[in-house]
């Protein structure tokens, strides 16, 4: 690859590493052919960008990122590709279904809204993380759950008022 290449390759991962809080680093190595072309597909179908990239070239761009990358460093080591993605769980997700019928790929780091998790062992956890949208939907449920009960409340009162107006009326006469 000459320079020029290089240094290409290298602006293009620093604007994607900018522009995406969320990105796993993985091992796809002994995927053969057809098992690499269905996990591109399967990556595309969920909205996931999977390029494969040099560890040096990696690390350069991500050197070039005001954020903080150094933890990721030690995962730069052996094949690597690079997972972008706008949901947070997504790639975990499809790693854990790719993995019923594989061994790989294996989650080497992964960087998520400025935090990072470093080995395979924490695929459980990035599973179970909630996207902004889920987080968001949740809290308008809590936030609707008191008004319910206060609507529902009312209502059943307003049953119950009637019938004990209506049964004192019906005494008195």
């Amino acid at each position: 690859m000459r320079k020029e290449e290089k240094k290409k390759l290298i602006e293009s991962l620093t604007q994607q590493l900018t522009e995406n809080n969320n990105f796993y680093i993985t091992d796809i190595a002994s995927l053969n052919a057809q098992d690499t072309s269905d996990l591109r597909r399967l990556s595309f179908k969920n909205g996931i960008q999977l390029v494969m990239v040099k560890n040096t070239l990696l690390r350069k761009a991500m050197e070039n990122v005001e954020k903080d990358f150094s933890e990721l460093y030690s995962t730069l080591v052996g094949n690597t590709a690079i997972m972008f993605s706008e949901s947070a769980n997504a790639p975990a997700k499809m790693i854990v279904g790719f993995r019923k019928k594989k061994t790989k790929p294996l989650v080497k780091g992964a960087y998520i809204e400025e935090t990072t998790y470093l080995g395979d062992d924490q695929l459980n956890f990035l599973v179970s993380i909630k996207s902004k949208d889920e987080l968001i939907a949740d809290i308008v449920a809590l936030l609707q759950s008191p008004v319910k009960n206060v609507v529902s409340a009312l209502q059943s009162g307003g049953g119950k008022l009637a019938g004990i107006l209506k049964t004192l009326s019906e005494k008195e006469g």
